[in-house]
């Protein structure tokens, strides 16, 4: 098969389809959009027809992929790290159910926290449910990857995770392809009650469950991807996590590390060569991405040895490893760093030139200065850095759709006014289901639903409500005199003042649209 240059999360994509999947869900979060894109794009996907459409958010993905997987097929769904939180009640639940047709959850988490709001580990998901999870050290192990993890969600009837990291989710290597697989015939669990969990079935199956753990163990134990290689040096040794692995090898020669090392990219955590490490070595040093998981674990191992890592400082509790950190720990001397001249100077993020959101939020701080800062919420997207300079216009930024939901909390406390501030994606993601309550408590808030005809932030991917926005509000209770759309222009300035002003008058819940598409959709729709 020919070689691709792939980015690790290209690399993802590939392995899934060529271990035969029928479709892709996922929500776009950075760093894991680029997996349903390059299926998006990918031709033998459009060949195939293989489904590949953004959901509209992370918890309606899985549900999805587990109809797929019910009805026998092979599939795979994705999310960022903080998508999974949103995700997190099928996907514990998914462990109980478990999969027909094979299931991957690939998850994409960012330490240092790049463009996410924490840097939280998924790994701790996997072991929370009971779940086998993959954690790749390179785009070759990503590729492949997902054919041992279709057929141990497969053997087993059980969801598998996929975890990955920003470096490697965006980062190129050569990718060797294998034998191309065929899609699963249609059929249909061959236990009727599988998917349901009523509590007398659940019971049985978080027993089963927790019966084929020793079973999951034994997978990582013969798994082609941990891999124990011995080592001179005995007064330490090495717990090496994903693409952790490759930070160590960066700091010698050839990959020729003095100590024994133990690469793990397969969980549980195989007890067996984690035991003969413990053994044969004075102390260990776990190399790991994100929280100290297999650091943490390590402690109901041990006695006597020394556990070094991110617990006990030897690396930083917090951002991503890289070589040098990793070389301070090993203890050897520090190589000469390149001082990069700075040719141009630092420039924090903005919004762009002719972005429509800059006209709604001049409008907006024009009129909050009269009440005085703390009266609007806001949410995750492009329209966030309204925060910064020179617009200052919103105050919090949570999770998404926490906007709707804060303002109504703040005006239950008699805030007054209380403004929400959502982008159109977001909306649809998260913001439906907070915009009910506010009807039904006649919440006196204003809801300002930033529609740039796109989910920008993510990449430029079509919007669920696109073109639906007033219906839904209408459908969800919000008197339609109440529903007014603006066209954030300068020339518009003094009217949609005016507007944002008599809906802040209004007690009760009104819903203003700023809508005008966002610059670079312009830009692209032109070409």
């Amino acid at each position: 098969m020919k070689k691709l240059l792939l980015l690790g999360d290209e690399a993802i994509a590939q392995g899934a389809l060529d271990a035969g999947i029928s479709g892709a869900y996922g929500y776009p979060g950075t760093p894991s959009t680029e997996i349903v894109e390059y299926i998006q794009r990918n031709k033998e996907a459009i060949e195939k027809d293989i489904h590949r459409t953004w959901s509209a958010n992370e918890k309606t993905a899985l549900e999805e992929t587990l109809g797929m997987s019910y009805a026998g097929k092979r599939v795979i769904v994705t999310m960022k790290h903080v998508g999974l939180n949103v995700a997190a009640d099928p996907y514990m639940n998914s462990a109980l159910t478990g999969a027909n047709g094979g299931v991957i959850v690939a998850v994409a988490d960012d330490p240092s926290m790049h463009s996410s709001q924490n840097e939280q580990d998924s790994r701790y998901y996997a072991k929370f449910a009971l779940m086998p999870a993959f954690e790749p050290s390179n785009q070759q192990e990503a590729y492949e990857m997902p054919f041992l993890a279709f057929d141990i969600s497969e053997k087993y009837h059980l969801p598998v995770l996929m975890r990955v990291t920003t470096r490697l989710s965006h980062s190129r290597a050569g990718v060797d392809r294998r034998e191309i697989l065929k899609e699963n015939e249609k059929h249909l669990p061959k236990n009727p009650n599988q998917f349901m969990l009523l509590p007398a079935f659940a019971r049985k199956k978080f027993k089963h469950l927790l019966a084929i753990q020793d079973d999951l163990v034994k997978e990582s134990e013969n798994s082609p991807f941990n891999k124990y290689t011995d080592g001179k040096d005995r007064s330490m040794g090495i717990i090496a996590c994903g693409l952790a692995y490759n930070y160590l090898m960066e700091n010698y020669d050839e990959g020729k590390c003095p100590y024994p090392v133990l690469k793990i990219s397969q969980y549980p955590i195989p007890r067996k060569q984690v035991e003969k490490i413990i053994s044969e070595c004075d102390e260990i040093l776990v190399l790991e991405e994100g929280m100290p998981l297999v650091e943490e674990m390590l402690k109901g191992f041990l006695k006597n040895q020394k556990i070094k890592g991110r617990l006990d400082g030897s690396l930083p509790r917090d951002g991503e490893l890289n070589p040098q950190i990793v070389r301070k720990a090993l203890k050897l001397p520090e190589l000469p760093s390149l001082k990069i001249p700075q040719i141009v100077a630092g420039r924090p993020p903005a919004l762009c030139v002719g972005c429509p959101h800059a006209d709604t939020y001049k409008a907006l701080k024009l009129l909050i200065n009269k009440y005085g800062q703390g009266h609007v919420f806001s949410d995750i997207g492009c329209y966030t850095l309204g925060f910064l300079p020179p617009y200052q216009a919103i105050n919090t930024c949570v999770d998404m759709g926490a906007s709707i939901s804060m303002a109504i909390g703040a005006a239950d406390a008699g805030l007054f006014p209380a403004i929400a501030t959502i982008g159109d994606s977001t909306f649809g993601h998260s913001g439906m289901t907070p915009l009910l309550d506010a009807v039904i408590c006649k919440s006196n808030i204003v809801v300002i639903i930033l529609d740039n005809d796109i989910t920008a932030m993510t990449g430029m991917q079509e919007s669920q409500v696109n073109g639906r926005i007033e219906n839904i509000c209408i459908g969800v209770g919000v008197e339609k005199e109440h529903i007014r759309v603006i066209n954030p222009l300068p020339k518009n300035h003094e009217d949609n003042v005016k507007i944002i002003q008599e809906e802040i008058n209004y007690n009760g819940v009104s819903v203003i649209i700023p809508r005008r598409p966002c610059i670079h959709v312009l830009k692209k729709r032109k070409k």
